[in-house]
């Protein structure tokens, strides 16, 4: 009888999910994609996303996951209205045919315990193109204040925004940029 007990746990506790497996909803308020590019070889010019929603699935024990982002094109922010909506514009973002920016990976490997890379397809303007993220950390855990279970992702990546179609202006205004992803997720 105890063999059969021993076996009916064992088995029980295959099919249960992991402990640390889960889907996160993005959190807006904490996530933060952005970007830096070369303003004409003088400084180096910091912009934003303000809305952005997705899953992140993740599951730490068995070291699997999957990425699915899309950023609201229109909310580009970097602190000068009139800079942002010449990025909206055709000349750039193209935001009233291409609303959308997304991130959909294709795989995740884990690189030790809170490090990971992730391939996937970013599409821009109606192109889509593999860009590999670098996860240089993931933190996961119960929050604080509303005890909802949280991870945390910091992730970047390079692109040649010429492989998406936005070529004004090169190779004044760089080509090289650098994409940055601070994500919180909220398991529902």
């Amino acid at each position: 009888m105890s063999k059969f007990v021993t076996s009916a746990v064992v088995v029980g506790s295959l099919l249960l999910p992991s402990a640390y497996a889960a889907t996160y909803e993005i959190d807006p308020v904490h996530t933060y994609p952005s970007f830096e590019i070369s303003h004409l070889g003088f400084s180096t010019m910091r912009g934003r996303f303000n809305e952005t929603k997705g899953t992140i699935d993740v599951d730490l024990e068995k070291q699997t996951g999957a990425v699915s982002i899309v950023i609201n094109a229109a909310s580009v922010d970097t602190a000068m209205a009139k800079r942002d909506d010449h990025l909206r514009s055709p000349d750039f973002l193209n935001v009233a045919e291409f609303p959308e920016i997304t991130y959909k990976s294709t795989k995740v490997t884990f690189n030790g315990k809170n490090k990971a890379t992730v391939d996937g397809n970013l599409t821009i303007m109606g192109t889509t193109k593999p860009v590999k993220l670098d996860v240089t950390s993931i933190n996961c855990g119960v929050h604080p204040m509303n005890k909802k279970e949280v991870c945390g992702f910091d992730a970047k990546a390079s692109i040649k925004r010429s492989d998406f179609g936005i070529t004004y202006g090169l190779p004044a205004i760089g080509d090289d940029m650098t994409l940055h992803i601070g994500a919180e997720g909220v398991k529902p």
